[in-house]
């Protein structure tokens, strides 16, 4: 077996056995045949890594191609061409009402997909933009520590890029109307896409993000923005007359934010800081408005039409991001502003947070507040985290810009009270008119009970006024969570309902004359809401044209506005020419857009279907997270499989000594869905559409076909199965199948291994991973077999490209990981005998090993199994000693032949979890 191509000829082979013994399981096989041989000395961990980097660079290539092929074509005078073509040339009423408010809002999150290295995304991104193919060079280095400054140097380094495509669609756009509008154009301010951070401001299930953390940030960007400004002026004129205030107010935001950058945890040394930051200085700006008036009037009064267009495409640019890289958004928990709400209106407990009364307290508390100041002091001792939020928007708004709107994203919120709470506390500091309250709904409660949520907010008059004075009524759905709660078919499909519900709210309620802001965050997977077939089709997932139209249909104003979530996200934006691919895709699909004059979608006619359907795949999927065979299989291997992606943790933070026993409530979303793309089956968006049709295939499958967005949802069921592997599912659990390893020696074939196969056999005896694994696959095996069936009813109006070959990498990475597994196993099994130490056995150190908790394993070997100690010569002693009467020996043969090769096997595993990532298209 020489190579990969050589391993996927064996794979393919061996699933020819599968005709004559349905049990067989090729992938297991091939890792079996990879052990055996790498136990008799045919093969070694060196030809591993060999084989898997050949298998990375594969599979960079394949992420290469995909985001190629979803934005193509790349190059500006392809995406200039593709955009005028779709541009309006009769009507600059209309023209202007297109271009002068955002097609799409983006957000540049921090979530923990920071999956490749900065190596590797740089590679991956020069492939798709028509770069070098992809090389060894970038795999097998060391992954540097994500940190929350490199989240937030990379998701600027994405805004950055996107900053230069809007500007070149923008100045396209100028260009176009001067061409077509010339007494006219100057009144086009043109505002295509808006963008936006919460780097460095999400404090939701963190407690390492410190108010001056995102001070420190909030200036960082505004001096990044500033000498921005300041580079694209100069490009237009060198000695512009602005020049000499903005290059000064530059330079003061770079030291403010150098001064936010330090140690401020000593009341001295933040007093100097915040003293410096608040203090009047000629150099201090607050606003862009004076400038973007200038520049708009020095264009109109310009003979020079390229002059006029680039000082207005400066200026929408000034417009659109103000003094920052973008808008930001703070993002707490509900529960938090629950207790911070207590201690001002119920500080005795009293009060039911989820009844009417509560309503009717927090609305007479919001009429008769008197708006407080506050400064960095109050913000520095004080400990209310949701307060803090507030303290210190209220310092930005003041100190840093004064025209840009904070969101303040509410997760986990249910209860109306929660929204006006928040408004109780902008109020209260006086930021109600800057700050847009934005709650989640993303947990099955949450979206069941949401449109009753919405209508009980809309009516409150407070809450009316108060959109009305903002422009815009806020909210924001989240596609993981509820993807991994209920299914992501079902989550897309109950955040439609709950869009149309926004909707009937805003109507019923007369506030059609604002905004609907629709925040729908999804991440770059499948199973967290990245529709993978065409850009189309990702657009449409997070925002039907059902529910679109709703709006249209109510002359309600829309706002998209999409998450791309932290190094997976960013890859769209990676280089210049696939930031400017992207954009223009968007342009031209312009998602906030769409007709009422269609014919209907018989998915939304045929409910009596639709709507059963719905709700079987939804049983079925809470039946799965609800499940303990699910839940003891999922976590098997704890969170092991996966490699560390991002700063914020991975579980619960309330749940870290809960380390023997894990729930699936216990692992956020993106790590959950990771790790059933590396177990071989993407449950949450599979399971229980095969079951949902049972008995009912024909006609299920003729109103999906029918229906647009019938087989819109068909098409991301076909892609995942398209990777999905029942077998491979089941070949984990062979790993800790007592009887194979009490067989594996018995025909003397691998006599060397009898004593550690049958102490693997005797500890194994009892595990019940096996039968856990079994009874899954099994489950699996039938709904897929039920799906099968549905889809001979729906014609595949876009093939997977390369299916087979995908499958067979996957299959051919799998058996490589599994063999290490067993080699892991078995090193870790013939460890000498050692005592208790530290409280912690030696089958303590095992289970560590079979649940992939690697790193505390090798370090109680290594604390057990030491190769240095202190020497007798390191002491000057005038007394003399016989002993020891021998050389100081320590452990190195135990760690030679088995802590080292545990700890490589480990790490050639996580290569495989970052190619196996690759070709599903994301982590997690």
């Amino acid at each position: 077996m020489s190579g990969i191509e050589d391993l996927s000829q064996r794979l393919q082979d061996l699933h020819q056995r599968t005709v004559e013994t349905p049990l067989f399981n090729p992938v297991f096989q091939l890792a079996h045949d990879l052990s055996r041989e790498l136990e008799s000395g045919e093969i070694t961990l060196d030809d591993f890594e060999a084989l898997i980097a050949e298998c990375e660079v594969a599979a960079l290539g394949e992420r290469a191609h995909r985001l190629q092929t979803m934005v193509s074509p790349i190059g500006d005078e392809a995406n200039e061409t593709a955009l005028e073509d779709t541009l309006e040339t009769e009507d600059f009423a209309a023209f202007r009402a297109q271009w002068e408010r955002p097609q799409l809002h983006a957000v540049f999150t921090a979530h923990p997909t920071f999956l490749l290295t900065p190596d590797q995304s740089d590679a991956v991104a020069a492939a798709a933009s028509g770069g070098p193919a992809i090389t060894e060079a970038c795999v097998g280095g060391e992954r540097p520590q994500v940190t929350l400054p490199y989240e937030h140097q990379r998701a600027m380094r994405a805004i950055g890029h996107a900053q230069g495509a809007r500007d070149a669609i923008v100045a396209q756009l100028l260009a176009h109307a001067r061409k077509h509008w010339p007494d006219e154009w100057h009144e086009l301010a043109p505002l295509p896409f808006r963008f936006a951070s919460w780097v460095g401001y999400d404090m939701d299930g963190r407690t390492d993000i410190t108010w001056s953390n995102s001070i420190g940030f909030r200036l960082s960007e505004k001096a990044e923005r500033l000498a921005r400004y300041v580079a694209a002026l100069e490009e237009i004129d060198a000695d512009h007359a602005l020049l000499a205030e903005l290059r000064p107010a530059a330079d003061y935001a770079a030291e403010r934010a150098q001064d936010f950058a330090a140690d401020l945890s000593d009341p001295a040394a933040l007093s100097v800081a915040a003293n410096r930051l608040t203090a009047s200085d000629p150099r201090k700006l607050l606003s862009l408005k004076r400038y973007i008036d200038a520049l708009e009037a020095e264009a109109k009064a310009s003979a020079d039409g390229e002059r006029a267009v680039a000082l207005k495409t400066l200026a929408a640019a000034m417009r659109a991001d103000g003094l920052g890289m973008g808008w930001i958004h703070f993002r707490v928990n509900a529960k938090q502003l629950h207790n911070a709400i207590r201690r001002r209106i119920d500080p005795e407990g009293n009060l039911d947070l989820a009844s009417k009364g509560a309503v009717v307290h927090i609305n007479r508390a919001i009429e008769a507040i008197e708006p407080r100041r506050s400064n960095f002091g109050a913000l520095a001792i004080e400990a209310s985290t949701a307060i803090r939020q507030f303290l210190a928007m209220a310092q930005i708004l003041a100190h840093i810009d004064e025209d840009a709107p904070i969101r303040m994203l509410i997760a986990e919120c249910e209860e109306p009270a929660t929204v006006l709470a928040a408004l109780y506390f902008a109020k209260l500091f006086g930021i109600e008119d800057k700050v847009d309250v934005s709650p989640l709904f993303e947990t099955e409660s949450a979206l069941e009970h949401g449109g009753r949520f919405l209508d009980e907010l809309l009516a409150e008059p407070i809450y009316q006024d108060y959109a009305k004075k903002r422009g815009r009524v806020a909210i924001q759905t989240g596609f993981s969570d509820a993807g991994r709660f209920v299914g992501q078919i079902p989550a897309s499909l109950a955040i439609e309902r709950l869009q149309g519900r926004l909707a009937a709210a805003i109507d019923a309620n007369g506030l059609n004359e604002v905004a609907a802001l629709i925040f729908n965050t999804h991440g770059e997977s499948m199973g967290r809401g990245a529709h993978p077939s065409k850009m189309a089709d990702r657009l449409d997932w997070a925002l039907s044209p059902w529910a679109k139209r709703r709006f249209a249909r109510a002359g309600i104003k829309l706002e998209p506005e999409v998450s791309f979530q932290g190094g997976d996200g960013y890859l769209w934006f990676a280089t210049p020419e696939l930031a400017r691919a992207m954009l223009t895709r968007i342009a031209v699909l312009r998602p906030a857009e769409t007709s009422v004059d269609v014919p209907k979608d018989m998915f939304y006619v045929r409910t009596d279907l639709s709507l059963d359907f719905y709700r079987a795949v939804k049983d079925h999927q809470r039946e799965h997270l609800e499940s303990g065979t699910y839940n003891r299989a999922i976590t098997a291997f704890g969170l092991g499989l996966l490699n560390s992606t991002g700063s914020r943790v991975s579980r619960r933070q309330s749940d870290l000594s809960a380390d023997r026993e894990m729930s699936l409530r216990q692992i956020r979303a993106i790590p959950h869905n990771a790790v059933l793309q590396q177990l071989g089956y993407p449950v949450n968006v599979i399971a229980g559409i095969g079951e949902a049709a049972d008995g009912n295939y024909e006609e299920i499958g003729a109103l999906l076909e029918a229906s647009p967005r019938g087989r819109e949802l068909v098409r991301l069921v076909r892609a995942a199965n398209a990777l999905a592997s029942v077998k491979t599912v089941a070949a984990y659990g062979e790993l800790f199948n007592s009887a194979y390893w009490a067989s594996r020696p018995y025909r003397g074939t691998e006599g060397h291994l009898t004593y550690a196969c049958e102490a693997l056999s005797e500890y194994l005896v009892k595990d019940d991973r096996v039968g856990v694994f079994r009874r899954l696959a099994s489950r699996l095996r039938v709904d897929a077999m039920k799906l099968h069936r549905l889809l001979a009813f729906v014609p595949d109006d876009m093939p997977t490209e390369n299916r087979e070959d995908k499958r067979r990498m996957i299959g051919v990475l799998q058996a490589l990981r599994l063999a290490l597994f067993q080699a892991m196993f078995i090193r870790a099994v013939s460890v000498p005998l050692f005592s208790r130490a530290n409280d912690v056995s030696r089958d303590d150190v095992l289970e560590m090993v079979f649940t992939l908790r690697v790193d505390e394993a090798l370090a109680q070997l290594r604390r057990t199994f030491p190769t240095h100690f202190p020497g007798i010569a390191q002491f000057d002693l005038a007394e003399p000693t016989d002993w020891p009467d021998s050389g100081d020996e320590g452990y190195e043969a135990i760690h030679r032949d088995y802590i080292d090769p545990i700890e490589r096997a480990h790490g050639l595993s996580l290569r495989i979890t970052t190619a196996i990532a690759n070709i599903f298209g994301a982590h997690g």
